[in-house]
């Protein structure tokens, strides 16, 4: 598996697949870098990483995907840890990220060192499971 920012050339690939972003941010994101795409030996797309930055100086991991048929292979674990590097490498102490209190996510994230910090409650929703983790 390949792991690459994203570039303008995937901005329809992100904007058919990613549900929960605005189209109109997409190019922003894309421009600032905060876009993995995930690549298979083919060079196909599998899936994406996009993330932000809470209280502007924290790096939180927005959405991970990977396409259903690729899943249970380590793809999520490595972008991950990709990510985390890379933040490592720009000196910022800390990561963050959730989920819903409904989705398994919660337990793939602490099985990679993510711990729970708080929770948000919104009307008519699961709960939202805050994770953080330090790196070191």
């Amino acid at each position: 598996m390949k792991i690459v920012v994203a570039h303008d050339s995937d901005y329809r690939y992100i904007q058919e697949h990613d549900r929960h972003i605005s189209e109109s941010l997409i190019q922003a994101k894309i421009r600032a870098k905060e876009i993995y795409i995930l690549r298979d030996e083919n060079e196909s797309n599998i899936g994406w990483m996009r993330f932000g930055y809470f209280w502007d100086n924290t790096p939180f991991m927005n959405m991970l995907w990977i396409d259903e048929q690729h899943r249970g292979r380590g793809a999520g674990g490595q972008v991950v840890r990709f990510w985390e590097n890379e933040m490592k490498s720009n000196e910022y102490k800390l990561v963050m990220t959730s989920t819903q209190a409904n989705e398994e996510a919660q337990h793939f994230y602490r099985k990679l060192g993510y711990r729970d910090a708080g929770c948000l409650l919104f009307e008519n929703q699961p709960m939202e499971i805050i994770l953080i983790k330090q790196l070191s």
